[in-house]
């Protein structure tokens, strides 16, 4: 399985882990499983972020990992050769976009402006990762929509439980959770248990939005 759409669909949340090491990643995977994420980014600009991603895929198949912060197509290539299910970018690139569609591998680029989020989506883009999010707020979701409405769009950066209801009623299809509770400081002192609870609270709160709208 490369990437089961209609599952992320059903829990459309993304975890972030940046800065993650090989030390906390079993920690890290566990507490995501039990706080009942199924879907994490390792990022490139993580040490040794290639060997993590081969060894979360080989170790736990509740999971499904992709690589974050993919620039180049040539990242994208070597993420593919080591086990990465889908490929997350802060941007949008054209060749990573053809690589990808051609793999059968979800591609989720960033883009701001309705120019940007169109040009990606038409390219096959899985979804448009708006980011910063925090920056334009729920209502900018609500206006790209209305022109846009076949466009999927994830909400990345500054998400968190009291406004992801806020994001999704406006027309986001999915979330990302990141370093406000995959921070450096807890994955370094071993705060798993706080991490599953934040996560648990993140995912609460994404279920109960599409429980009320079925």
């Amino acid at each position: 399985m490369i990437f089961d759409l209609h599952r992320f669909e059903s829990t459309p949340v993304i975890g972030i882990l940046r800065g993650v090491t090989e030390d906390s990643l079993q920690g890290v995977s566990e507490a995501s499983i039990a706080g009942g994420l199924r879907f994490i980014e390792i990022t490139l600009n993580t040490q040794e972020s290639y060997h993590l991603i081969q060894q979360a895929k080989k170790k736990y198949n509740e999971l499904t990992i992709g690589a974050g912060t993919v620039l180049s197509v040539e990242e994208a290539k070597r993420a593919f050769d080591y086990g990465a299910q889908f490929i997350v970018a802060p941007n949008f690139e054209e060749e990573v976009a053809t690589f990808c569609v051609e793999n059968k591998l979800a591609y989720f680029p960033g883009a701001l402006t309705p120019t940007e989020i169109q040009k990606a989506w038409k390219c096959g883009a899985t979804m448009v990762k708006v980011f910063p999010a925090s920056q334009m707020g729920p209502d900018y979701f609500k206006q790209i929509k209305g022109p846009f409405d076949k466009v999927k769009l994830i909400a990345v950066g500054g998400v968190n439980p009291s406004n992801i209801k806020k994001y999704l009623g406006a027309g986001a299809d999915a979330v990302a959770l990141g370093g406000s509770i995959y921070s450096m400081q807890r994955m370094v002192n071993r705060k798993f248990s706080d991490i599953q609870k934040d996560i648990e609270e993140f995912m609460f709160e994404v279920k109960t939005f599409y429980s009320k709208i079925s």
